[in-house]
């Protein structure tokens, strides 16, 4: 069998364990999943678990990385043909809502099920989630320099005020459904919009 297809056939069974991990992850809670719950979804023998992860917490790390990569990849190109930092910011708040809509068990996971992991939490030297935040500040720099966004503000804390604010109402969203996204999405980019936009 060639190299290149053997490659392919990894990267599908890597991919398709992390997809089964999100499933089971939302489903019964990272503390009482087990990766035979998740090989069994895999529809994989347990020992291929670890021929890619070390352990539970190894996958949900993983896991992460997958998501955040998809979405800042898919952020960065759409936001890159657009001129205007409102509408960056605007349609990254956007894709931040979408993705939450489009894959509820991956929204339960970023805003719920990774908080159950010490291993994350403490020790985990989080790349993924500072270039999340790196578009955010970009962005509003960008609206700075151009003269659109308040000089008088810091992106450092707007873009953890901005995640924090997505982060919360998706997680309200997850357990309750009591807003729905679009309204959170409205609401949001009101607020912030606002409170940046030059006057």
């Amino acid at each position: 069998m060639r190299a290149g297809k053997v490659m392919t056939n990894r990267d599908n069974k890597y991919l398709r364990i992390l997809h089964a991990a999100g499933v089971i992850f939302a489903k019964k809670g990272f503390f009482y999943a087990r990766v035979t719950d998740i090989a069994r979804e895999a529809d994989v023998a347990d020992g291929t678990i670890y021929i890619y992860f070390k352990n539970k917490d190894d996958i949900l790390i993983h896991l992460f990385e997958e998501i955040m990569k998809t979405f800042i990849s898919k952020a960065k190109e759409e936001i890159g043909n657009m001129d205007s930092p409102q509408d960056k910011l605007r349609r990254f708040i956007e894709l931040h809502f979408q993705m939450s809509q489009k894959n509820p068990h991956v929204a339960e996971v970023i805003t719920l099920e990774l908080r159950q992991s010490n291993k994350f939490m403490k020790e985990y030297k989080n790349v993924w989630f500072k270039e999340y935040l790196d578009v955010i500040s970009s962005i509003i720099h960008e609206g700075q320099d151009k003269g659109m966004f308040r000089n008088n503000i810091h992106p450092g804390i707007v873009k953890r005020a901005l995640f924090g604010a997505l982060d919360e109402l998706t997680l309200h969203w997850s357990l309750s459904k009591k807003y729905s996204l679009d309204e959170c999405q409205k609401e949001i980019e009101t607020l912030f919009l606002n409170g940046l936009k030059k006057t």
